[in-house]
């Protein structure tokens, strides 16, 4: 009876770190930017209001055959604002990418065609925007890396430049990230 007693004691305490190990939730962007609740913060974003966020994303991937962790940051960003409770409707996403960023809207075929593989980002802009995220790409980018309209994911759009995106949407009360 010790020994069985003993033994139900060992197995418990092994399984002690698992009871309070977390799974990532996805509250807003579903399957990308996985977060974690934390019990103790005391400081939270606030349900009530209405939050507008620009991203001025220029940051690729390290290894082209992985996801850029800067695209999944914004499904981060994201959904730590509805795990606090912002509903969808008031959290107000656009995010303008260029520089190096470009290269992660490009459609399978031309990132294939760079780097072997599709392109591992396009899953994740496609839940930024069915989760609401307004993805632009800054022409000037486009333009200065030979790169056409049609070379892009199709849910892209083409802003005239990211400075002037930033310029517009900063002064409409937007705050800007950079990723």
């Amino acid at each position: 009876m010790k020994k069985i007693l003993l033994s139900i004691l060992f197995a418990c305490f092994l399984a002690l770190p698992n009871l309070f190990a977390q799974t990532p939730q996805f509250p807003i962007v579903k399957g990308y930017g996985g977060i974690y609740e934390i019990p103790d913060a005391s400081e939270r974003p606030d349900p009530s209001l209405e939050y507008k966020v620009i991203i001025d994303l220029t940051g690729a991937a390290d290894d082209p055959k992985e996801i850029s962790r800067w695209v999944d940051n914004i499904a981060r960003m994201m959904n730590l604002h509805g795990l606090a409770g912002v509903p969808k409707e008031r959290l107000k996403v656009k995010v303008v990418v260029h520089g190096g960023a470009v290269f992660t809207l490009l459609n399978d075929e031309n990132y294939s065609k760079r780097n072997e593989v599709n392109n591992p980002n396009l899953p994740v802009y496609e839940a930024l925007k069915e989760a609401g995220a307004d993805i632009m790409v800054c022409g000037q980018s486009l333009v200065a890396r030979n790169l056409k309209t049609a070379d892009l994911w199709p849910g892209v759009r083409v802003s005239h430049s990211a400075m002037t995106a930033i310029t517009t949407y900063v002064p409409q009360g937007y705050t800007l990230l950079r990723f």
